[in-house]
């Protein structure tokens, strides 16, 4: 959850984002959806090594305050653009919502769930972002295709979660999914938040802005909760420190600023697939290199889910009034 964020223009307010040419793809945009694909994909695993050694919330406190500090300056002085006391209140709100809440649940709980496991019950924010949508003020109702499409995401959810032992295979820890559940809400109504709260028009200044929030947010729920305390540097493992800095290069550079260039290039369709593709390039990747077990309920509760989110993703949706595009939190961990 990545960063920062679940493409709602995919969802309730598709017709919010610019029209592109269905079969014009260059091979920059190419490059780029595989790197929202593979990278954010495989920020779970970096999260699932990291918390090997770092307290969560320090992981991911020190993730986003890094980018942050790097981001904003540059955003800043390449845009002119003076954030207004109103722009930090919003990004302020939607760092907490989407970075403390959402992305710290989620390396709390990949503590316990593995990776694999956790990107997929966060594929869950585009069944989210449909409801938390649908019931704010001046919402809008799910089609029927959109409602089927979330009761069979739940029916995953389910599935994956209990009863213990179906077929022989355990469930995965129900501490850890439910704050991924929990995470994947909050996530969601970050998103929304940020798109309708008055962010910058410069969508990267907005990330950063809300990188350096959730960072600080991050570390001081590290403090108030003991984790600093924890913490020694000398027993953290190189492993763990590469994970960090794959998270703050790869995860939060390179993979948010490839989100921000296909928005801007390809269809919101198209967009929107990489909430079904990072989920399996998780599990794989937690196979391939750290011996994650894929059981036969995972694959069925994959199935299930990911069908859920096509669903959802590729269904259409009532024609708006074109309005100028907000910054869609993106869903990467």
């Amino acid at each position: 959850m990545g960063t920062t964020e679940s493409s709602e223009s995919s969802t309730a307010e598709s017709s919010a984002l610019p029209t592109h040419p269905a079969a014009r793809m260059s091979p920059m945009v190419l490059l780029a959806f595989a790197a929202v694909y593979i990278v954010w994909g495989s920020t779970y695993l970096g999260i699932r090594v990291g918390v090997e050694s770092f307290p969560p919330l320090i992981l991911a406190g020190l993730r986003h305050l890094t980018a942050g500090i790097v981001l904003y300056p540059i955003f800043r002085w390449k845009t002119g653009i003076r954030p207004t006391a109103g722009n930090w209140r919003t990004a302020t709100i939607a760092g907490v919502l989407l970075l403390f809440v959402g992305n710290g649940g989620v390396c709390w709980a990949e503590q316990t769930v593995p990776s694999g496991i956790a990107a997929l019950l966060v594929a869950t924010v585009s069944l989210w972002l449909v409801i938390v949508d649908w019931l704010r003020p001046g919402g809008v109702r799910p089609v029927a295709r959109v409602v089927a499409g979330l009761a069979l995401g739940f029916t995953g959810l389910v599935l994956l979660v209990g009863p213990a032992h179906l077929g022989g295979s355990g469930r995965a820890d129900p501490r850890g999914a439910g704050m991924l559940v929990f995470a994947s809400f909050a996530w969601a109504c970050g998103s929304l938040y940020s798109k309708h709260g008055g962010m910058p028009s410069s969508a990267m200044l907005g990330v950063a802005m809300q990188s350096l929030a959730g960072g600080v947010t991050l570390l001081i729920g590290a403090f108030l909760t003991g984790e600093f305390h924890a913490l020694h540097f000398a027993a953290i493992s190189l492993r763990s420190w590469l994970a960090l800095g794959y998270l703050i290069v790869f995860g939060s550079g390179i993979g948010l600023s490839a989100y921000i260039y296909i928005l801007q290039k390809s269809t919101a369709a198209r967009v929107g697939t990489y909430a079904f593709v990072n989920p399996v390039v998780a599990l794989f990747l937690g196979w391939l290199l750290i011996g994650e077990t894929i059981t036969l309920r995972t694959v069925l509760a994959a199935a299930v889910i990911l069908t859920a989110v096509i669903l959802v993703i590729s269904a259409p949706h009532p024609v708006r009034a074109r309005v100028k595009a907000g910054m869609p939190a993106t869903g990467e961990a």
